[in-house]
C-alpha cells in the first residue's frame, strides 16, 4: 500500500486564507529503492537529506547507480487557481522528475539548486504521486567529469513545495530566489546600483512591483514602488542607500531586500539578505575590500565528513566554521562545486570571504579526462556556472567565482571554453573578479581576473628548498599577474616511523612529511607581497573511493574532525592573533630509537622554554612562530615540556628498547633499468 505524505488540513485552511506565497518542506516520506530492483515493493522509508552512499571509506563497495525516490501528496481542490513549484536544494548528479506519470524536466548537476513547475500535472482535489530518479554514475557531458572527491548521490539536500499566485517572483530563474542585487557604485556616502526580479505570470499581462531595502538596523533606507511589464525579461529597479553601513570582515552588516507584488494588497512577496562593499584586485594592493587591503588566509574545503558522509547539516557546517576560525583562517574555497545556501548564510553574518569554484575541474593524479570538446560538455559547463552565480550572487561573503581547476594543456585547446566561461560569469556579475587555481604554464593563466598557484613544488619533485627558485622566477617573469598561492600534502596520523626508512614504501604518507612541507612553504610564501592570499589544500580530510585508504589525507584536520595535525597548529599560530598558541610538533610519534633528538615548537606567545627530562634546551627561532631546539642525547622514557607565558604543552616519549622493523635489502642502481623474465 502506498504511503503519502499528506498536507495537512491546517495548511489547506492557511493556504486559502494567506495573501502571499507558502512554503511546505517535503522532506519526509520518501521510499526509497535501486533502479535495479525493478519493483518499489521493498522500498526503504526515507527522510531528505538521503544517500545510497553513508560512509568516505567504503574502498570498494562504493555505489555508481540510479536510484528512486517516491512520495504522495493530497493537494487541496482549493488551491487549483494557483501554482506550484518543487524546488530541489541538491541532487547528485543529474535528475529527472516524474509528476503522476508525466516527464516535468531533467537537471544535470550535483551541487546547484533547481526547481519545476508541476501545476499541470496536479490532479487537485485527490492524491498525487511524485518520483525522483537519480544517477550518480560518471557521465562525459555532466561536469565534474574528474575528481577525486566522492560524488555520493541522492537527493542529498532538502526540498520544497511552492505555492503562489498565477503571477508571480519566478522560482524557476536558475535555481535563484528570482530577486538578484546588483551594486555597481559603493562607497561609504552612497551605494547606487540595480535590483533584478524575476516575474512569472499566467494571464497578466502588467503588475505592481514594489521594492524595499532595510538597513541592519531594521529602518527601511530604500522603497520604490512601479509598473511592471510581464513580457518575460526581467524587471531592474534602480536604487541607491544613503550612507550605508558597508560589510567587511570586521562588520558584516547585512541589508534586507523584499520585493513584493501587488498594490492595495500584496500576492507575492520574497525577502532577500546581501550586503554592500567593493572588490578590487591589483598587483600593487593585492585583494581589496572597500579600498583595504586584506591579505587572504584561507583554506580549500570539500564536501564530506565521517559521520555524515555527503548529507552534510546546518551542525555540521557550524561546526567546521567554528574549527576554521579558530585556526585564524578568513576565507574558504568550496573546493569543484557550491556548498549548501547555510554556509554561505553564516559566513555572510561571520565576515568570511568565499570563492566559489565551478566544476571544471581535473583531479591531481587521476588520468580522467576533464575536458570534453562536445556541445553537451560545453553547455552543461555553462549552465551549472550560470546557475552558481544566480543563487551565490547576494552573498556579501562570496567575493570570486572560480572558473577551473588545475586543468592540463593537452589535447583539445579548453582555452576558448574557458574565456566563454569566464566572459559569461563577467556579464552575469561584473562586481566580483573571476579566478582559476593552475599548476600549468601557458596561455591558460592569462584568461581569469586572478590566478592562484598550486604547483606542489618539493612535494612529488624535488625538495621544498626549490619553491624559493620558483617564486623567484614569478617574480621575475609573471610578476605582473595578480597571483595567489595554493599548497597542501597529505599526512595520515597512523602513517609512523620511528626509524629511517631504507626502501621505499608504496601508499607511505606519514603526518611529518606533510607537517615539514608546510613548515618550508609557510616559511618561504606566507606574507609575500607577491602573492594576495594563500590557499590551504585542504581544511579537512575528505572522502575518496578512489584513492589507497579511501580517503584524501592532505586535510589539516581528520575527516572525522577529532585530530588536528600538527600543521594546523602552524596556520593558528601564524594567523589566529587573538588566541595564543603553543604546541610541540611531532607529538604523535612517541617511540624513537636514536638517542640525539631534537625538537620543535609552534609559538605565538613568545620564544618557548623547552625542558626534556632534566634538561633546559634553548630554543631558536627558524621561522615566524618556528622554534627548534639544539640536539640533546637522551635514553628511556621522557617526558618533554613546553612553556611560554601561560601556555603548556607536554609529551612523554620512549628513546630506545624499541623494536626495529625488518629492514629489507635496496640494491644499488648501476645502470639504468634492466628487463627480467
Amino acid at each position: 500500500m502506498k504511503r503519502y505524505l499528506t498536507i495537512l488540513l491546517l495548511l489547506n485552511v492557511v493556504a486559502t486564507t494567506a495573501s502571499a506565497r507558502e512554503v511546505f518542506p517535503i522532506n519526509e516520506g520518501w521510499r526509497f529503492f535501486f533502479k535495479s530492483e525493478k519493483t518499489s515493493d521493498n522500498a526503504r522509508h526515507v527522510t531528505l537529506p538521503h544517500s545510497w552512499n553513508t560512509d568516505p571509506l567504503a574502498q570498494g563497495y562504493w555505489l555508481e547507480t540510479t536510484g528512486s525516490y517516491q512520495n504522495g501528496m493530497y493537494i487541496p481542490v482549493e488551491w487549483a487557481s494557483k501554482r506550484l513549484f518543487v524546488k530541489f536544494y541538491g541532487v547528485q548528479s543529474v535528475a529527472d522528475l516524474f509528476v503522476n506519470g508525466y516527464h516535468v524536466g531533467t537537471h544535470r548537476g550535483g551541487a546547484t539548486a533547481f526547481t519545476f513547475e508541476i501545476t499541470d500535472k496536479i490532479r487537485f482535489g485527490s492524491d498525487n504521486s511524485m518520483l525522483m530518479v537519480v544517477s550518480n554514475s560518471s557521465r562525459d557531458d555532466v561536469l565534474p567529469t574528474s575528481t577525486d572527491m566522492n560524488l555520493y548521490g541522492g537527493i542529498y539536500r532538502e526540498a520544497e513545495l511552492i505555492l503562489t499566485e498565477r503571477t508571480a517572483i519566478s522560482p524557476l530563474y536558475l535555481g535563484s530566489d528570482g530577486v538578484l542585487v546588483h551594486p555597481q557604485t559603493v562607497g561609504p556616502e552612497k551605494v547606487e546600483g540595480e535590483i533584478e526580479v524575476h516575474i512569472t505570470s499566467k494571464g497578466d499581462n502588467s503588475c505592481t512591483l514594489n521594492v524595499d531595502i532595510t538597513s541592519p538596523r531594521g529602518e527601511r533606507v530604500f522603497s520604490k514602488r512601479q509598473k511592471a511589464r510581464l513580457d518575460g525579461k526581467p524587471v531592474s529597479v534602480a536604487f541607491s542607500v544613503d550612507n550605508p553601513t558597508l560589510w567587511s570582515l570586521r562588520d558584516p552588516a547585512l541589508y534586507t531586500v523584499t520585493a513584493s507584488i501587488g498594490e492595495d494588497s500584496i500576492t507575492d512577496r520574497v525577502a532577500v539578505r546581501t550586503g554592500f562593499r567593493s572588490i578590487g584586485a591589483s598587483t600593487a594592493e593585492g585583494l581589496t575590500i572597500n579600498g583595504e587591503r586584506t591579505p587572504v588566509r584561507g583554506v580549500t574545503l570539500y564536501h564530506d565528513n565521517a559521520l555524515s558522509g555527503g548529507t552534510l547539516t546546518p551542525e555540521d557546517y557550524d561546526a567546521d566554521l567554528r574549527i576554521i576560525r579558530t585556526m585564524g583562517a578568513n576565507a574558504l574555497r568550496s573546493a569543484v562545486m557550491p556548498h549548501a545556501q547555510y554556509l554561505y548564510d553564516r559566513c555572510d553574518e561571520q565576515g568570511m570571504l568565499v570563492w566559489i569554484d565551478a566544476p571544471l575541474h581535473r583531479s591531481s593524479f587521476l588520468g580522467d579526462v576533464s575536458y570534453f570538446a562536445t556541445p553537451a560538455f560545453e553547455q552543461n559547463g555553462l549552465d551549472q556556472l550560470q546557475e552558481i552565480v544566480a543563487q551565490n550572487i547576494n552573498h556579501p561573503s562570496v567575493v570570486m567565482w572560480g572558473i577551473f581547476s588545475r586543468l592540463w594543456m593537452r589535447g583539445d585547446d579548453v582555452t576558448p571554453y574557458i574565456r566563454r566561461l569566464n566572459e559569461t560569469a563577467r556579464t552575469m556579475d561584473p562586481s566580483r573578479p573571476t579566478v582559476a587555481c593552475s599548476d600549468q604554464n601557458g596561455d591558460i593563466n592569462f584568461i581569469t581576473d586572478l590566478i592562484v598557484w598550486q604547483q606542489d613544488v618539493g612535494w612529488r619533485r624535488g625538495s621544498t628548498d626549490d619553491v624559493i627558485v620558483w617564486r623567484d622566477q614569478l617574480q621575475k617573469n609573471w610578476s605582473h599577474l595578480r597571483s595567489g598561492v595554493c599548497y597542501g600534502g597529505s599526512g595520515f596520523l597512523g602513517h609512523k616511523s620511528y626509524t629511517a626508512q631504507s626502501e621505499p614504501r608504496s601508499n607511505w604518507m606519514p603526518e611529518e612529511k606533510q607537517t615539514r612541507f608546510h613548515e618550508e612553504y609557510a616559511k618561504n610564501l606566507q606574507n609575500d607581497s607577491l602573492f594576495w592570499g594563500a590557499w590551504i589544500d585542504n581544511m579537512f580530510d575528505y572522502g575518496s573511493s578512489r584513492r589507497p585508504y579511501g580517503i584524501n589525507g592532505a586535510g589539516l584536520v581528520t575527516l572525522n574532525r577529532r585530530e588536528k595535525k600538527d600543521a594546523y597548529y602552524l596556520y593558528k599560530a601564524m594567523w589566529n592573533g587573538a588566541e595564543p598558541t603553543l604546541h610541540i610538533v611531532d607529538k604523535r610519534r612517541r617511540l624513537r630509537d636514536y638517542e640525539k633528538q631534537a625538537f620543535r615548537v609552534y609559538s605565538s606567545a613568545g620564544t618557548p622554554t623547552l625542558i626534556v627530562g632534566r634538561d633546559t634546551l634553548a630554543m631558536s627561532e627558524y621561522a615566524p612562530f618556528q622554534y627548534r631546539s639544539d640536539s640533546v642525547a637522551i635514553h628511556g622514557m621522557i617526558e618533554v615540556k613546553a612553556a611560554a607565558g601561560d601556555l603548556r604543552d607536554s609529551v612523554t616519549i620512549l628513546v630506545g628498547n624499541v623494536l626495529k622493523p625488518k629492514r629489507t635489502q635496496v640494491l644499488r642502481r648501476t645502470a639504468g633499468p634492466q628487463t627480467t623474465n
